[in-house]
Parts: C-alpha cells; sequence; structure tokens
C-alpha cells in the first residue's frame, strides 16, 4: 500500500476516534469511575448487596469502556509510528503488517463507532434472549438449536458470560425453546436488531428421501433489569407450577421438583427456568425474566400508542428478517438491512458482527425517519 493511502485512512481512524470519544464523553466517565472507586473502597459496601453490584457492576462495564478505547487509541499511535520508520527505511515488511494492522483496526474502530449509537434508554443493559421453533417440524427445532449455539459463539468470541435459565428440547432433536441472558454492557443494545423470525432453507438431515425443507425460529430478546426497574406483579396475578428438570430425551437431571414455571395471568406471559438445583433459585430467576418480558410488553405498547399518533411509519421492522441458505446456494441475507454473507458456516459459528452492524445502523436511519 503506497505512502499517501496509509496517511489518509489513518487521519479517517483519528476524526472517526475523536468522534468517539466526544460521544462517550471520556472525562465524565472518568470522573463516574473514580466516585465508584471510592464506593467500592467503602467497607460497609456489601451491606447492601443489591447496590454492592449495581455498583462493581457499573465500575466494571465503565472501566471495559475506557479501557477499550484507549487501547485502540494506543494502537493507532503506534500504527503511525510503525508506517512513518517503515517509510523511510524502506521497510516492505514493515510495510505489509501495518497493513494488516490498519485493516484490524479500521474493523474494531467501526465497531466501537456503532457502540455510540446505542442511546436508547436500555441499550446499555445485558439482554435476555429467547429463541423458539415456529412451523417446520423437527428441522424447526434444530435450527432453534442452531440459532442459540450462533449467539453463544458469538458471546465466547467477545468473552461475554452466558447463563442459560432455561432450555426445552424437542422429542426427536433441537429446542422447543430457550432462555439465556448474556452479560455484557449494551448486549441488549447490540442484539435488540436480532428479534424476529429467522428462516433456514437446507436439505433435511431429517428426510429419507432428501428434500428440501424451509423452517423458522422466533428470536425475542428483551434488556435485563436493574433494581431502579423494579416491576411491580401482584402475587394473584402469577401462577406457580413446578415440576422436575429434564434434559435431552426426558432424561431426569435430578429427582425433585426444582424447575418452576410462572405464569402473569393478566397478559399470558410464561417463563420457565431450572438451571439451578434450588427452586428458590428457580423462582427468584424465572421472576427477572418476567419482569424482564413484561416491562418488554409495556414499551411495546408505548411505541404502538407512538405510531398510532405518529402515522403509517414507511420504514418498520418486519416480521422475518433474515434467511439462512443452505441449499441450493449458500448465502445469509438480512432482509431489511441487504447485509449478506456467502459463507454461512462461518454465521452460524457466531460471526455475526457485520449483521448486528448492519442493523443498528438501519434502525437508527429507520428511527429519524420516524421521527422527521
Amino acid at each position: 500500500m503506497a505512502g499517501p493511502d496509509f496517511e489518509t485512512q489513518i487521519k479517517q481512524l483519528q476524526a472517526t476516534m475523536h468522534t468517539v470519544e466526544q460521544v462517550l464523553d471520556l472525562d465524565a466517565m472518568r470522573a463516574e469511575i473514580a466516585d465508584l472507586g471510592e464506593q467500592v473502597a467503602a467497607p460497609d459496601l456489601w451491606d447492601d448487596q443489591a447496590n454492592a453490584q449495581r455498583v462493581t457492576g457499573r465500575l466494571s462495564a465503565l472501566q471495559g469502556e475506557l479501557d477499550r478505547f484507549t487501547s485502540l487509541q494506543s494502537r493507532l499511535d503506534d500504527l503511525t509510528l510503525m508506517v512513518e520508520m517503515a517509510q523511510e527505511e524502506g521497510d516492505s515488511d514493515a510495510l505489509s503488517e501495518s497493513e494488516r494492522e490498519l485493516a484490524r483496526l479500521q474493523k474494531a474502530v467501526e465497531l466501537l463507532e456503532v457502540r455510540t449509537l446505542l442511546s436508547g434508554e436500555f441499550d446499555s443493559r445485558e439482554a435476555l434472549v429467547t429463541i423458539r421453533s415456529g412451523a417446520g417440524g423437527v428441522d424447526a427445532a434444530d435450527f432453534a438449536e442452531m440459532l442459540m449455539r450462533m449467539y453463544v459463539r458469538w458471546a465466547e468470541r467477545n468473552k461475554y458470560p452466558v447463563e442459560v435459565f432455561d432450555t426445552s428440547y424437542a422429542e426427536e432433536a433441537g429446542l422447543k425453546s430457550a432462555t439465556f441472558a448474556i452479560h455484557a454492557p449494551y448486549a441488549y443494545g447490540t442484539l435488540s436488531v436480532e428479534a424476529g423470525t429467522h428462516r433456514l432453507v437446507r436439505i433435511s438431515p431429517f428426510d429419507n428421501q432428501g428434500r428440501r425443507q424451509t423452517s423458522f425460529a422466533a428470536v425475542e430478546v428483551v434488556p435485563v433489569l436493574e433494581q431502579t426497574d423494579e416491576i411491580d406483579i401482584p402475587e394473584e396475578e402469577v401462577r406457580i407450577d413446578v415440576y422436575r428438570s429434564s434434559g435431552p430425551g426426558g432424561q431426569s437431571v435430578n429427582t425433585t421438583d426444582s424447575a418452576v414455571r410462572l405464569t402473569h395471568i393478566p397478559t399470558g406471559t410464561v417463563v420457565s427456568c431450572q438451571n439451578e438445583k434450588s427452586q428458590l433459585q428457580n423462582k427468584a430467576s424465572a421472576m427477572v425474566i418476567l419482569k424482564a418480558k413484561l416491562l418488554a410488553i409495556k414499551k411495546a405498547e408505548e411505541r404502538a400508542q407512538l405510531d398510532e399518533l405518529r402515522g403509517d411509519v414507511a420504514a418498520s421492522w418486519g416480521d422475518q428478517m433474515r434467511n439462512y441458505v443452505l441449499n441450493p446456494y449458500q448465502m445469509v441475507k438480512d432482509l431489511r438491512t441487504e447485509q449478506e454473507s456467502g459463507n454461512p458456516q462461518a454465521v452460524l459459528d457466531g460471526e455475526i458482527d457485520e449483521f448486528l452492524e448492519a442493523g443498528i445502523r438501519w434502525r437508527r436511519g429507520a428511527e429519524k425517519a420516524a421521527a422527521n
């Protein structure tokens, strides 16, 4: 790559980083980190466990954001020096390495820039994801399990912890449904663009005649609530059922009725949890999920009222949002953003950042169009 190309592209990255710095307001971030650090050092911090978890969680999230920015800024400064020295010495190997580092930095800075577009009320929260198999029989159940693996692999690639609350296995293969949390700052804002119906087209491995099968799975994403988001649910509005946890094929996981299913009678919302050994722990986790889903319903109703006041909005989220085609050709295509990949196996293995970025940018454009 010629010198002028390096200079131009590095300047573009520096300009983007400057914009990101202004949006993130690093001075305010550092001040909050210092304040939270003093709270964490207080000897009575853990007297109030809920507040302690909130403080330590917030401190960890902010420190991670600051470290991510400063690390990229340092790498960009190092690249500038590396290019200058390589060009002065005519070192082709160093220039080749600089080119590779430039490409890596462009991708990393682009992802950081997308983070600045996540300014919704709950975008900074962790994510609670539910996947349900739809039409398509055993292929749909298998597809639901493929999607769960895709999101778990994406989280693993980013070193985000995943907590599985409930898995309901289908009889022959795959999942009827699964609910899991991804514990990372901005996980909800990032993954909320995945909500909707996903469609798979392939030669069915469950069809002995080798016919092509189309199947569907639904993805729901809601934010994990904090203590300040407490939603009051009267006891008489919730029906509690207990049952034994089970794994694939109905094999008993434990011999006590520890799994819990909660039904919110007014809305018909049902959630279950069987990941803990204790019925009390499962009930507490299920209540967290129920409250998150009821908050999502409340927000959806508010948005519907706003849309009614606004009138017809051209840009809206359709139900079917992405196709995964494995036969007769190889293609994953998002129907809203037109983002596509010719490597569905990589996508299903968790390489979904380009789809997430395109979805976030698309949603921001739709929000601006709606506001106007």
